[in-house]
């Protein structure tokens, strides 16, 4: 890494000698819309309000689904309870009305089989939608009124009747073609493709647009190729125009899901190469600090413990040693369960930068946190003659002023804080480790500012988290860190039992709080709602205070603690809880993070159907941090649906298994939040829970490209580097690399 130059600015040069070619094969696809066969200026509108505003964005246009017709089901083999899938062209269809004044719009579809009658009760609408020869690809159940009939629950007009129609000439190229036949130009695949399709845009004409059009953007989309041959052979992944056709022309089910994967692994390579070019920008393939272990702290303090470290905890401190015994920066993320041992392997790695002669700084979000980590470290660290420091908000005028002196003169070797560290008036002497604890309470540049004071080299740094989430999903949001992974817990933990009742067993809930009340153990009640809304029917936090602390348990001490607090009562209210003044705590989900009460054996989460796997996991992992055993109750209602999520959640207190389950279960979402700008998701074809191994295989990819050539300048990573600035510009400057 040694002297390796970084983009200038953290921008990407354009190479002498590469500009044009790549750049100009890049814009083809960039026409509008409008220009494309079958569109034309007065579609052009409803194709952009589809996200269809390009060439190319037809071309990503992800399928919603696709229905084999080789498994379809022939008309005359439809029977009664049946819920099947078939293809028939309308011969007649019309409105009838009822007695009760329901108008109902029927059609009667045949194929080379029989007919079949299909009803629409309540759509009289849909007589101006389907015509007499159009093509239907329909789905539901098969019922008996006067015979067979089907009620759709959906359906696609495959092909219109008329001029150019599939129906009207059997060789016309219609997107779907007669049953048996293949959509379009002759071709023996049997498979029908349905897009996400509007009112003003529907199925049909996107059918008819893309066999209009395909061929062309296939020929096009080769310019856009940036993967050697052998590369794709190694991956195993079809060229981009061929990845393109499976997607939108399949042979088979398996084509689709190959294009799919190609398209996929894009996604991922290029997130990771920006995530690549963010480690080169903030230094972290850059010369850093080469820490020395001499063991004159290490070796006292493993000695003194009165437990073994586990094997998790003993394999990420040795990937945190080789990171910081090298001649590099670190830039590590550690991630582990409630209760896995994080800020004991933070320790270990801040005193080996105090044994080299360097500072270390723990960052935490809330002045409680770091208030809780100081009389941590402070109760490790006794024994070894280290001072440890605390910097937050509300430290006094005359303790401020000693710790910023103590800093700067390097006679403070640990010090935790709030985001009070990353002020311009806290010099540090040689700060030589950060460490930041929940990562997800600070943004990327936030982490980032304790990095770039003037001094000798730029501090490592270790970036921490209790929310366990899918190693996938890690590599998707932190890739620009190396992962180390805690998962396994401590031997002779107390566990905790997760019990599920229902609205009406809250009295029952209630006597169980009331007996670890009476056992001198203090506990919890969250709900989703700081106040009531008349727009859902939860309960909420204030309300349920007052009728808790009156009517339930009169003769304890209830707090209150929510997001509208200011910050000093919220602080005051937690202090309370924590100092035993407080028996019970209701609360909404503020208290998920920086709460640490050994004390407290009992939670009971309110409308337990209104929150994540995850959350629900850091929310229990507020109890059961003493040695007693504890209790998390989830009061929750809704559907089966909702039920058996929270059965999910209350079977295991594995937080990797749940959060796996959550992301299954809630979907991959808006994973950057308010940071991912522009109408695209971040990903779209990716799948983070089946697609890990296109992950990292994009992750090594993208990490050696930028290894070997930093600034992109070589001529085989020029169309690489054109699509990083034509479509990724918003991501280079989320990641401050543009």
């Amino acid at each position: 890494m040694t002297g390796r130059r970084r983009p200038a600015e953290g921008r990407l040069p354009e190479p002498e000698g590469s500009r044009s070619e790549p750049a100009g094969d890049l814009t083809r696809l960039d026409r509008p819309v409008q220009f494309l066969k079958g569109v034309g200026p007065r579609r052009a509108d409803a194709f952009r309000k589809l996200a269809l505003g390009t060439a190319r964005d037809l071309l990503y246009h992800l399928p919603r689904r696709y229905d084999d017709a080789s498994t379809l089901t022939p008309i005359d083999r439809l029977e009664v309870g049946d819920d099947a899938t078939f293809v028939g062209r309308v011969r007649t269809r019309g409105v009838i009305p009822t007695r009760s004044g329901l108008r109902i719009f029927q059609a009667v579809l045949q194929d080379d089989s029989g007919m079949i009658t299909c009803a629409w009760p309540g759509q009289p609408w849909l007589e101006r939608k389907i015509r007499e020869g159009d093509e239907l690809l329909v789905s539901g159940p098969v019922k008996f009124f006067h015979g067979r009939q089907m009620h759709p629950r959906e359906f696609v007009i495959t092909a219109r009747a008329g001029k150019g129609s599939a129906l009207d000439d059997p060789g016309a190229q219609g997107a779907g073609g007669r049953l048996g036949e293949g959509p379009g130009e002759g071709r023996s695949g049997t498979i029908f493709t349905s897009y996400p399709a509007s009112d003003e845009i529907p199925q049909w004409v996107l059918r008819r647009v893309y066999e209009e059009n395909l061929d062309t953007l296939l020929a096009e989309s080769d310019a856009e190729e940036y993967l050697e041959p052998g590369v794709l052979r190694t991956l195993g992944l079809p060229g981009l125009p061929e990845a393109f056709r499976r997607l939108h022309r399949p042979d088979a089910l398996t084509d689709a899901e190959s294009g799919r994967r190609r398209l996929a692994f894009d996604e991922f390579f290029f997130l990771q190469l920006v995530q690549a070019l963010a480690r080169l920008h903030e230094g972290a393939v850059e010369p850093g600090i080469a820490f020395h272990r001499s063991n004159t702290l290490i070796r006292p303090l493993h000695e003194a413990l009165p437990f073994r470290l586990t094997g998790a905890q003993a394999r990420v401190l040795r990937e945190i040693y080789a990171d910081m015994t090298a001649p590099r920066r670190m830039n590590r993320f550690l991630q582990g369960d409630v209760g896995a041992g994080k800020t004991l392997v933070a320790l270990f790695a801040m005193l080996l930068a105090v044994e080299s002669g360097w500072q270390a700084a723990l960052m935490a979000p809330t002045e409680l946190l770091a208030e809780q980590h100081a009389l941590k470290l402070r109760e490790l660290v006794a024994e070894l003659g280290l001072g440890v420091g605390i910097l937050t908000g509300s430290l006094g005028a005359k303790a401020r002023r000693e710790t910023l002196e103590g800093l700067r003169e390097g006679r403070i070797p640990l010090v935790v804080g709030t985001h009070a560290l990353i002020q311009e008036a806290v010099e540090f002497q040689r700060l030589g480790l950060v460490v930041v604890d929940e990562q997800h309470r600070f943004g990327v540049r936030q982490r980032m500012a304790l990095l770039e004071r003037p001094g000798e080299l730029a501090p490592d740094v270790l970036v921490m988290s209790a929310t366990p989430i899918p190693r996938s999903l890690a590599l998707t949001l932190y890739g620009d860190l190396e992962l180390s992974v805690l998962d396994e817990l401590p031997p002779g933990r107390t566990p905790i039992t997760t019990l599920l009742r229902r609205p009406g067993q809250r009295a029952e809930v209630y006597e169980g709080v009331a007996r670890e009340l009476d056992a001198g153990h203090q506990g919890y009640v969250v709900y989703p709602l700081v106040e009531a809304s008349e727009k859902v029917d939860l309960r909420a936090a204030t309300d349920e205070h007052l009728r808790l602390s009156t009517e339930v348990f009169p003769d304890r001490r209830v707090g209150l603690l929510h997001g509208q607090l200011s910050a000093d009562e919220k602080d005051a209210v937690m202090r309370a809880f924590r100092d035993r003044e407080l028996d019970l705590l209701v609360a909404t989900t503020v208290i998920e993070v920086g709460i640490d009460v050994p004390n407290a054996t009992v939670m009971v989460i309110e409308n337990a159907e209104r929150f994540g796997l995850s959350q629900l996991h850091q929310l229990r992992g507020r109890v059961g941090r003493g040695g007693a055993a504890s209790w998390c109750v989830l009061v929750g209602e809704g559907g089966d649906g909702a039920m058996e999520r929270l059965k999910v959640f209350a079977s295991t207190t594995d937080g990797f298994q749940i959060a796996r389950a959550d992301l299954q279960i809630r979907g991959q979402g808006d994973l950057f939040g308010a940071q991912q700008s522009g109408r695209d998701p971040l990903l779209r074809f990716a799948d983070l829970l089946k697609d890990e191994d296109l992950l990292l295989e994009a992750r090594a990819l993208a990490r050696g490209i930028v290894e070997r050539d930093p600034e992109l300048a070589a001529p085989e990573h020029a169309r690489i580097r054109t699509t990083l600035q034509l479509r990724h510009a918003e991501r280079l400057r989320m990641w401050k690399v543009g």
